[in-house]
């Protein structure tokens, strides 16, 4: 799936990125400041979630219960080694059945599903983005 948008119809895309994710865990790829965090966090709203919802980049992982349960937001951001994901129970995580949302992906790749969705976020302008689902 191919879509462009707008960063206000940021709802509109989280609710189709929903209704058509046949997995919960979400790879998110993109450069640094590419909406991202932003497009988790509007995620998560659409889920349920209704506390603030920030970036884990220090913490690696933060969590946030929803109507289906919880949903998990990681940021690999900063790792040094992959087998610090094991560290922080990644793999137990994985079998929890809930919304995982995952930046910098590529970091921890040994360690990754067979099963998942890559979003793929470029700018398109100062407020318009061009993302791609697979």
């Amino acid at each position: 799936m191919e879509i462009t948008y707008r960063l206000d119809q940021l709802e509109e895309v989280a609710q189709q990125i929903i209704e058509n994710a046949d997995y919960k865990v979400l790879l998110f790829k993109g450069e640094v400041g590419a909406g991202k965090t932003t497009l988790i966090q509007t995620l998560a709203k659409a889920v349920g979630v209704t506390e603030r919802v920030s970036s884990p980049t220090f913490s690696l992982v933060n969590g946030y219960a929803c109507d289906g349960g919880m949903l998990y937001h990681f940021d690999f951001y900063r790792i040094k080694e992959q087998e610090e994901a094991l560290d922080l129970g990644f793999d137990e995580y994985l079998d929890t059945g809930k919304w995982i949302c995952i930046e910098w992906a590529e970091n921890i790749s040994k360690y990754l599903p067979e099963r998942y969705h890559t979003i793929v976020i470029e700018q398109n302008g100062e407020s318009q983005r061009n993302l791609s689902i697979h």
